[in-house]
């Protein structure tokens, strides 16, 4: 069974140095999470962080089958109005089917670009992806869904909960014959 979209919780936590004109910013930075033209959510205004704002804000939105990008715009409101600050766009890819599940929660830090493509500050956030329930075998129905039941997971500290857990090989520049 094919489906029609996703559900996207991404709670956008916080930036760091943000500039407009290679100025800091003062206050009243906000973020626009969007999926498509017709499909966005707005942070609440941060009046007291300055370049390095807050939100720690949870935003839902739907995010259709054949979307690519989620877009993170970083706005300032001002006395003569609203300016961009950065933009960043996520590939999809980055938290779905890659090396974690699509349900587990990710933290993710992305580098801002103004609107003349130069760097601008950092974005962090936080994000899960909730499946619509979809029809599933009848092995797994008997197990509920349940991990545990089904004899799949690793126990994590002794728990039973039988989450997931995922690494990421990081190379710190061995020459490749040193690896043998």
């Amino acid at each position: 069974m094919e489906t029609k979209s996703r559900t996207l919780e991404i709670t956008v936590l916080s930036a760091e140095d943000l500039r407009i004109d290679n100025k800091p910013v003062k206050k009243n930075a906000y973020v626009v999470v969007s999926v498509d033209p017709f499909n966005n959510k707005a942070t609440k205004v941060d009046g007291e962080g300055g370049s390095y704002p807050s939100w720690n804000d949870k935003l839902v939105v739907e995010i259709p089958s054949q979307t690519r990008f989620v877009t993170l715009l970083v706005k300032c409101k001002g006395s003569r109005g609203e300016k961009t600050v950065g933009l960043a766009r996520i590939p999809v890819t980055d938290f779905v089917g890659g090396y974690s599940p699509a349900a587990c929660l990710q933290f993710l830090s992305y580098r801002l670009r103004d609107p003349k493509g130069l760097k601008n500050g950092i974005i962090n956030v936080s994000l899960r992806v909730k499946e619509p329930l979809q029809d599933c075998s009848s092995q797994a129905a008997g197990g509920g869904g349940n991990a545990a039941a089904i004899g799949m997971g690793i126990p994590i500290d002794g728990r039973r909960d039988y989450g997931v857990v995922t690494g990421i090989p990081i190379w710190t520049g061995y020459p490749s014959n040193s690896l043998y």
